[in-house]
């Protein structure tokens, strides 16, 4: 049983509500370090609250191209309940963008895209989805942030939160999915993301629903909580950006390799790690 005195970064996520007039807003929590218990329990929240006349809302039947354009003139989006087949990526291309998925809006790559983009390393807050594996493989289902130096920003981090991915299970044809999450966006933060491939459902086996890692952290001072991911056919997280913290991780390796020779990092090293932090990290802090 680990007990933390104090988070060291979290954010809590946007939520919709009705303001005094009945009206439908967003409230964007602030970020906040060194915290324990409710954000609000002094009575007063931090952050920013936003008209849904700010929002693109979107129905699955919305093409992509809509989606896109929207969010370049600078709206932000909810996303209503369905499913979203795409052949192209939602692209977030402005920074502080909030996206909103409704009764988890799920997304499905059809042509080996990723489901969703997101460029800034600013601000954005994607919340509320399940990203589907589709039946061509996708390099990557979601990315967040871009690889640059002293990218991200701790006081306005990007923020990843009850975002579910599933590599088969859902889907009645094959899939397949390489990486599930990159995330490359320093100071961002995870919270609540369960990365699966599938174990039951529809078409699972090793060839049928393949997917290598389920998370993988480029960033720097990347801090995650109740983190999730299972079954994965190589190492399931990697973790390469300096100064990260994992709060909580809950793993189940693959039950499903046909033979040793299937599963096995390298001649002498059988299997693959559910939790792989790269060799040139100086610096990680995990509570179990």
């Amino acid at each position: 049983n680990t007990v933390l005195s104090a988070s060291p970064a979290t954010n809590e996520e946007p939520f919709l509500y009705t303001d005094s007039r009945g009206a439908f807003r967003v409230f964007v929590p602030a970020a906040r370090t060194g915290s324990s218990g409710a954000s609000w329990s002094s009575g007063t929240e931090a952050g920013r609250s936003l008209p849904l006349s700010s929002f693109f809302v979107a129905p699955p039947a919305t093409p992509v191209l809509a989606i896109d354009v929207a969010l370049a003139l600078g709206k932000n989006l909810v996303l209503t309940p369905g499913v979203y087949d795409l052949c192209k990526p939602i692209v977030v291309s402005r920074p502080d963008t909030v996206v909103l998925g409704q009764g988890f809006a799920t997304l499905v790559p059809q042509r080996g895209n990723a489901a969703m983009v997101v460029l800034p390393n600013t601000g954005v807050k994607v919340s509320g989805l399940i990203v589907d594996a589709g039946p061509v493989n996708s390099p990557v289902l979601l990315s967040v942030g871009t690889p640059l130096p002293a990218s991200g920003a701790p006081a306005n981090p990007d923020v990843i939160q009850d975002v579910f991915f599933r590599v088969g299970g859902a889907e009645t044809t094959a899939t397949s999915a390489t990486v599930s999450l990159l995330d490359n966006a320093s100071h961002s933060i995870i919270d609540d993301v369960w990365a699966w491939r599938a174990d039951h459902g529809n078409d699972v086996g090793w060839t049928a629903n393949t997917g290598a890692s389920g998370v993988v952290v480029t960033g720097n001072d990347v801090t995650a909580y109740g983190l999730a991911v299972e079954h994965y056919q190589k190492s399931e997280v990697i973790w390469t950006g300096q100064g990260g913290t994992n709060v909580f991780f809950q793993n189940e390796l693959p039950y499903d390799p046909p033979a040793q020779a299937a599963w096995s990092e390298s001649a002498t090293f059988n299997g693959y790690p559910a939790f792989q932090v790269g060799a040139s990290v100086r610096t990680f802090q995990g509570y179990g």
